[in-house]
């Protein structure tokens, strides 16, 4: 995963870097030893019996194949398909990336929940 941060024209500060969803599962290998069938019946109705717990995130179309993502305290955009430049290019063309990148909508956490709810003081 790659990092950047740069200032805009404008002098606001970004943080990008690149997000590629990768959905693995816990067990990747068979790892029982002994492969020969017993004798007994089996009363699965499936073949496989693990269980994936947790959510698995649903992606947006077109975010499958990952984003670049920028950041700064307001506010967040994802650019996709990810340029193959952005680790190295200039800081304009990076401000080019972040103007054609689409607004993403910034997870509340709790604190920011609670002082927003409270009265300017």
């Amino acid at each position: 995963m790659g990092y950047r941060v740069f200032r805009d024209s404008q002098g606001t500060e970004w943080q990008a870097w690149d997000v590629v969803p990768q959905l693995t599962e816990r067990r990747e290998i068979e790892r029982r030893v002994r492969m020969d069938p017993l004798e007994h019946v089996d009363r699965r109705r499936e073949p496989d019996r693990r269980v994936i717990k947790g959510r698995r995130p649903m992606l947006t179309a077109g975010l499958d194949g990952g984003w670049l993502c920028f950041e700064n305290p307001i506010e967040k955009r994802r650019l996709t398909p990810i340029p193959a430049d952005w680790t190295r290019c200039t800081a304009e063309a990076l401000e080019r990336y972040l103007k054609s990148a689409k607004r993403a909508p910034r997870p509340s956490t709790a604190a920011e929940l609670n002082d927003s709810a409270r009265p300017p003081q």
